[in-house]
């Protein structure tokens, strides 16, 4: 993956405000050339010292991605307010933008 891209990417997720989530797809959609998976992709290649809100994007069903932070993940973003419904969902009107 070109630095470019995944600076894009890094900028689009430290955007996205405390008690609010947005999906790969949402930031694919706000840079050049990307897919959903180069998202996750890139997410995927955070070093370990970085401070990015990676918690708060999430999958187009508005539920968490299955990897293993995902425990970690939820923990967090219900510490911001954030609440899921009984499938594990995310409210519509917390997504961002």
């Amino acid at each position: 993956m070109k630095a470019e891209l995944r600076e894009q990417i890094y900028t689009v997720i430290a955007a996205i405000p405390p008690g609010r989530v947005t999906t790969y797809g949402r930031i694919a959609a706000m840079t050049e050339a990307t897919t959903p998976r180069l998202v996750a992709r890139a997410l995927r290649e955070l070093p370990a010292d970085h401070d990015l809100p990676w918690f708060r994007v999430i999958t187009a069903s508005r539920r968490l991605a299955d990897h293993a932070g995902a425990w970690e993940q939820r923990e967090r973003l219900t510490a911001e307010g954030v609440v899921f419904d009984a499938r594990g969902r995310v409210p519509s009107d917390r997504l961002w933008p």
